[in-house]
C-alpha cells in the first residue's frame, strides 16, 4: 500500500503514473464486480416483473394491515434523516450532497405515492393530494435539478482537467470513472491536461543535442 509520506516527495508525473498503474491493478477486480453487479441487476428485474404479476392477480382490493402507525412514524423518521444529511452536506460543501438529494427527492415522491395510493377514495384524499402537489413532488423535483447540477458542475471540472474544453454530453453517455468506463472517456483522468502536453521540452532532451541553435 502506498502510503502518503511515498506521494508527497514524488511529483506530478511520478504522481500521475502511479494513479494510473493503481488502476490497472484493479483492472481485473472492477472488471468482475461490474458483470456480477448486471447479472443481479437482471435477475431482480426479471423476478421483481414476474411478482408484480402475482400481486396484480393476487392482491385484495382492501386490506387491513398492522403496524401502521410505526409504519408512517419510520418512514418519516427516515426522511428525516434525509432533509437533515442533505442540509448538513450543503452546509460542509461535500460531494455527499449529490447522493443525499437523490435519496431525499426518491422519499419525497414515494412519500407522495403512498400518501395519495392508500387515501384513494377517502375524505383525506383531497389533503393527500394538495399536500402531495404543493409540496413534496415540487421539492423532489428542486432535489433532483440540484443533484444534476452538481453533477454536471463535476463532470466540467473533469473535463478541464482532462483537457476537453467541448460541451458536455448528456449523463446516459458519459462513462464511469476509472476501470468501469470504456473507450477513452474519463479514464485517464489523472493525466495531465493537453495544455501542459506541448510545453517545452524536457531538459534532457535539450542536453542530448547542445550546438544545434540556429
Amino acid at each position: 500500500m502506498l502510503e502518503e509520506a511515498e506521494l508527497k516527495p514524488a511529483g506530478q508525473p511520478e504522481q500521475a503514473r502511479l494513479a494510473r498503474a493503481v488502476t490497472v491493478l484493479a483492472g481485473a477486480r472492477s472488471s468482475w464486480r461490474r458483470r456480477l453487479l448486471i447479472a443481479a441487476a437482471l435477475v431482480c428485474a426479471a423476478g421483481l416483473a414476474a411478482w408484480i404479476g402475482v400481486l396484480a392477480v393476487t392482491l385484495p382490493l382492501r386490506y387491513r394491515a398492522g403496524g401502521w402507525s410505526a409504519a408512517w412514524i419510520g418512514f418519516d423518521a427516515v426522511l428525516f434523516l434525509a432533509f437533515a444529511a442533505t442540509a448538513w452536506a450543503a452546509w460542509r460543501r461535500r460531494q455527499i450532497l449529490i447522493l443525499c438529494l437523490v435519496v431525499l427527492a426518491t422519499l419525497l415522491c414515494c412519500d407522495a405515492w403512498f400518501d395519495t395510493t392508500l387515501d384513494w377514495g377517502t375524505h383525506g384524499f383531497a389533503d393527500s393530494l394538495t399536500l402531495a402537489l404543493v409540496a413534496e413532488l415540487p421539492l423532489a423535483l428542486l432535489a433532483m435539478i440540484g443533484a444534476r447540477r452538481l453533477l454536471r458542475l463535476t463532470f466540467s471540472r473533469l473535463a478541464a482537467l482532462k483537457g476537453d474544453p467541448g460541451p458536455l454530453p448528456p449523463f446516459w453517455k458519459v462513462p464511469l470513472f476509472g476501470d468501469y468506463s470504456a473507450g477513452q472517456g474519463y479514464r485517464d483522468l489523472f493525466r495531465q491536461p493537453r495544455a501542459h502536453q506541448h510545453g517545452p521540452a524536457p531538459e534532457q532532451d535539450e542536453r542530448a543535442a547542445p550546438g544545434q541553435d540556429a
